[in-house]
């Protein structure tokens, strides 16, 4: 058992496959970053949102005499942007992550290659 947990490790040493295990990593690394960004974007928004639906609450006065209008705020004003604004943001940091992660696992991979020199 032990011997083939050394030859895994001794396997992933090899280039190839060292590099396909990184650039594995460095899609996964980007997806994560996707998630976690759009939903800083979202949670912002609502947050925004119920500080703006207080806002509109409070400010409607109380005491007048008469029917009383409360103002809410459209949700759909506040969220459909979030979403878009959220999505664009989002891509864009995964997108940055995918391209240099790569680049980079391209660059490593060349570098561990053999030069070859020509024969003069």
């Amino acid at each position: 058992m032990l011997m083939a947990a050394r030859r895994r490790v001794a396997a992933l040493r090899q280039t190839r496959s060292a590099a396909r295990l990184a650039r594995t990593l460095w899609i996964v690394w980007a997806v994560i970053v996707w998630n976690v960004v759009f939903d800083h974007v979202i949670v912002v928004a609502g947050r925004g949102y119920i500080a703006a639906a207080d806002r509109a609450a409070f400010a409607t006065p109380r005491s007048s005499p008469g029917p009383h209008q409360p103002h809410y705020e459209n949700m759909d004003a506040w969220m459909r942007p979030a979403v878009t604004r959220g999505l664009w943001i989002a891509t864009a940091s995964a997108g940055v992550i995918v391209a240099s992660g790569l680049l980079l696992v391209r660059a490593a991979e060349r570098a561990a290659r053999p030069q070859v020199t020509p024969c003069a």
